[in-house]
């Protein structure tokens, strides 16, 4: 079993990282493979709909996305974060979003039985917001989501600021800890 972690942020060592890493601690401490990536200096540009994926798992946008997207496809469990960006995901997460979604829907629901969901970093406004908006993709890929008390979301403005949101870093360790529980429970044989 993998989980893999996705930082959003164009921060390559932001706050994105550190919570993101924190949550794969917490779900490596239960026997389960991680990889984190960082979308830090890779270009993903949004989905231009060409349809070129109704005919093949691929997309005909030459970019960064499609190795992503691979090991998207072979992780058990996938957590992606964002930071909050005038209130909502990156660009470089919607891009992500938008074209693995359409890939995905095209070519049998190839996400269909994963566990995942977001972890959303923000200084103040826009947290709640970019969590559901982050949750509907999830939704609609048909992951198995779980979630935490006060939401997966982490508080913190400057490189490094979120260590200090104990509340946030909390609610990553025990959603790292309740992704874990649930990739086991659905892909033990």
């Amino acid at each position: 079993m993998k989980a893999l972690g996705i930082s959003g942020s164009p921060r390559p060592d932001g706050n994105c990282m550190l919570v993101t890493a924190h949550a794969l601690k917490a779900i490596a401490e239960e026997g389960i493979e991680t990889e984190l990536i960082s979308l830090s200096g890779l270009r993903i540009g949004g989905c231009t709909a060409c349809m070129t994926c109704l005919n093949e798992e691929s997309c005909s946008i030459d970019d960064d996305l499609m190795p992503i997207y691979r090991k998207m496809r072979e992780a058990d469990g996938l957590i992606i974060s964002t930071p909050v960006y005038f209130g909502s995901a990156t660009a470089l997460v919607k891009g992500l979003l938008e074209r693995t979604g359409y890939i995905v829907r095209n070519n049998g629901l190839s996400f269909k039985g994963k566990v995942g969901g977001p972890l959303v970093v923000g200084r103040r406004g826009g947290l709640t917001f970019t969590l559901a908006q982050m949750n509907y993709w999830f939704q609609t890929m048909e992951f198995y989501m779980s979630g935490v008390p006060h939401w997966n979301i982490a508080v913190g403005r400057r490189k490094g600021d979120v260590v200090n949101d104990a509340e946030g870093m909390e609610a990553a360790w025990n959603y790292g800890k309740n992704l874990a529980e649930l990739v086991k429970a659905v892909h033990s044989k």
